[in-house]
């Protein structure tokens, strides 16, 4: 997932260790070799992150799921995109990153100072600390709701905090209306539209996608807009 599309310049990361920077993942069970995945990559996504899920939750790390996986646990269809992405807050990176590669897992540092990347069953898993420039908070992940994804529970970012994290990777480098549409089509009575025009500030690119949305009427023109008072 591509949150902090192609022009970020972050700070340097703190407290994050010295990781590979490409490596092919070990077995999670070197005795037993892999499981056979399903032939389809939705499933074979799904399976990489109940793997990795069970596995933060079984390491007591605050979490959350993120990106397409997270439409998807919510009600959105399966299109689960490239790969699966989890929330975590930057202070955490070390541990968790100690727990993943307890259990087999290659974790590698990429230059991208935000995230950590490591691949289960195959598949690619971003493990994010900043969702579009924005540092993944406590608070953010207190607000998680715990819900199954294909039959494991675990916290899955919140409709709103979710939505709002999509509007606000739009860049000029990178602005895919289509892919963040139909999950703003299926989570509409889940997320609070007020709350995600505070957070999307003077964007211009995330103020066009909700002008979008009031003309397909997906969601109620906010009060004041043309569209609005066109009515």
């Amino acid at each position: 997932m591509t949150q902090n599309g192609d022009d970020a310049t972050l700070a340097p990361r703190v407290g994050i260790p010295d990781l590979p920077q490409a490596a092919q993942p070990r077995r999670l069970h070197p005795e037993v070799g892999e499981p056979e995945l399903p032939r389809d990559r939705n499933q074979a996504i799904l399976e990489a992150t109940k793997q990795v899920g069970a596995l933060l939750k079984q390491g007591g790390h605050d979490f959350a799921l993120a990106g397409s996986v997270a439409a998807y646990a919510h009600g959105a269809g399966e299109n689960l995109q490239h790969d699966a992405d989890f929330c975590i807050r930057p202070e955490d990176a070390d541990a968790v990153a100690a727990t993943l590669e307890k259990a087999g897992l290659t974790v590698c540092s990429p230059p991208e100072d935000w995230l950590l990347k490591t691949t289960c069953f195959g598949q690619h898993i971003d493990i994010i600390f900043q969702l579009a420039h924005r540092r993944v908070t406590t608070d953010m992940l207190d607000r998680a709701q715990e819900i199954p994804v294909d039959s494991v529970r675990m916290p899955v970012l919140a409709p709103t905090d979710l939505l709002a994290s999509l509007l606000a990777a739009f860049s000029e480098h990178h602005c895919d209306f289509g892919a963040v549409l139909p999950i703003a089509r299926a989570l509409r009575e889940k997320v609070d539209w007020e709350r995600v025009r505070r957070d999307s500030g003077d964007s211009a690119m995330a103020a066009a996608f909700l002008f979008l949305l009031e003309r397909l009427d997906v969601i109620t023109p906010h009060h004041g807009s043309s569209h609005d008072a066109s009515r």
